[in-house]
Formats: structure tokens, C-alpha cells, sequence
């Protein structure tokens, strides 16, 4: 193969589409966050793999929503929601950000009204 041939293979190869398998979540600092990095919580209210926030709830605690054709992978499960979109949750319990975290490591919702709690591995 000459050099011209071998980058053409090359930029063909890169350019195709990979579906490489990626977890919604990471650990950080002993706790689940966002692949931005914002803390991620579970809350007490939710039964059987069910959430039980929506409306203002979902305001103030934005689900960790999951792409229409995402797929279950270990730990991680997903859990449909009242609007009929899909959320992430780990180990059964649905996952939420706190909307007045404002950076990555920022857990002030975590006890609130004590029944959120930051999510840990």
C-alpha cells in the first residue's frame, strides 16, 4: 500500500462512527457526579426503581436523563419516567442534579429536607 492509500484507509477509519459504550456517571471524590462533573443525589421518595420527582420537583432536581436509545449497563439502570422520557439511576435509585450546585464539587443539596442525599458508588 502506498502512503496516499494508507491516509485515505487511515481518515476513513477515523471518520466512522464508533458506538463506544460510556457510563452516564463517574466517580469523583468518593461520590457520583455528571460527565461535566456536577454532583449527582438519589432521593428517599423513590420506590421499586420509580421517580417520584416531577413537575417543580424536576425543576429544582433535573433528572440525569437518558438518550432515547440508551442502554442498561452494570450498575446502571434506567427508569422511565411520567413524561414518558427515560432517566439514569444507579443501582436502582434514580439519579438527579441540584439545581443550585453551581460547580463541579458543589454538594449543597445533599440532606436537603433530608431526604436528598449525594449519590455514592
Amino acid at each position: 500500500m502506498n502512503h496516499a492509500a494508507g491516509f485515505v484507509a487511515l481518515a476513513v477509519a477515523l471518520a466512522t462512527p464508533v458506538a463506544l459504550a460510556q457510563t452516564p456517571a463517574k466517580k469523583a471524590n468518593g461520590m457520583l457526579v455528571n460527565l461535566a462533573g456536577m454532583t449527582l443525589y438519589t432521593f428517599d421518595k423513590d420506590t421499586d426503581g420509580k421517580s417520584m420527582c416531577s413537575g417543580p420537583c424536576a425543576t429544582n432536581w433535573p433528572p440525569l436523563v437518558a438518550s432515547v436509545n440508551a442502554k442498561a449497563s452494570g450498575d446502571y439502570s434506567l427508569v422511565l419516567r411520567e413524561d414518558g422520557g427515560k432517566q439514569w439511576a444507579y443501582k436502582g435509585k434514580p439519579l438527579y442534579r441540584w439545581a443550585k450546585d453551581q460547580k463541579p464539587g458543589d454538594t449543597s443539596g445533599d440532606g436537603f429536607n433530608e431526604v436528598w442525599h449525594v449519590a455514592k458508588p
